[in-house]
């Protein structure tokens, strides 16, 4: 799973060659959506039919996946995947002070603050407040203000996925929807806003070749589709503190 989402940054990154970024987390979220339906057909699994499940489902679609992965698309304008990884890789400290201070369904200890209190320290270090006075020249481009942005939206997007975790656990895990229809309604819910959302954030020229597409493709099917059934079953058995730390395995790859 962890190589699966390291891999879905870099074919972000070609797939941005070819289309917008609101066009990324569009195709992204519709293939995975379908492909996790496929499963559910298959599988004859029934949806929750309660209204409350279906609004919780509607809140982790669009904050949990809408949101970031527009976020992510977006952030990826202006720095580059191995970045955007490394500032995926913050999910868990997001996810541990959620689910403690926000959502109250895990506890932490104090080797837990440390490693939270190390990672803000690391966060800082990666931003670089220091390198905000750039050159005359790199100033008028307005270059670094965008890559401080982009950092800020990545930034953003582990915080939204730090919130779903914390979220799914309080709201969701314990009500016996087995992962693959968890994943199905999130993806789909997600799918579905950003349908929504098309025209103000899926247009504009479109360029296709054979890299766009097969980045697409896979992004959506295998790093959106089978990546976030890998997810919810993790997260059913491990809890979302842990399961929010497979995220530091994409800087490396």
């Amino acid at each position: 799973m962890g190589t699966v989402w390291g891999a879905s940054f870099l074919f972000m990154k070609v797939a941005l060659e070819g289309v917008s970024f609101g066009q990324v987390s569009w195709t992204r979220l519709v293939l995975g959506a379908i492909a996790l339906g496929l499963i559910v057909a298959a599988r004859r699994l029934p949806l929750p039919k309660e209204r409350v499940v279906w609004l919780h489902f509607a809140v982790v679609g669009v904050v949990g996946s809408a949101i970031p992965y527009s976020l992510f698309a977006w952030a990826e304008q202006h720095v580059t995947s191995g970045v955007a990884s490394i500032y995926n890789a913050t999910t868990p400290i997001m996810t541990a002070l959620l689910a403690t201070l926000a959502f109250r369904v895990e506890k932490l200890g104090r080797r837990q603050l440390a490693g939270i209190a190390l990672g803000i320290v690391g966060v800082v270090v990666i931003i670089g407040p220091w390198r905000l006075a750039p050159s005359a020249e790199a100033a008028a481009s307005g270059e670094p203000l965008l890559e401080l942005a982009g950092q800020l939206a990545c930034l953003g997007a582990a915080l939204c996925y730090g919130i779903t975790f914390g979220y799914l656990r309080r709201f969701l895990t314990h009500r016996g929807i087995p992962g693959v229809v968890t994943a199905f309604m999130q993806i789909g819910m997600g799918a579905a806003a950003m349908v929504v959302a098309t025209p103000f954030l899926a247009t504009g020229p479109v360029s296709l070749d054979l890299p766009v597409v097969l980045s697409l493709v896979v992004l959506g099917v295998v790093g959106t589709g089978l990546a976030y059934l890998w997810n919810m079953n993790v997260l059913l058995a491990w809890g979302p503190t842990a399961t929010s730390t497979v995220t530091y395995i994409p800087p490396v790859v």
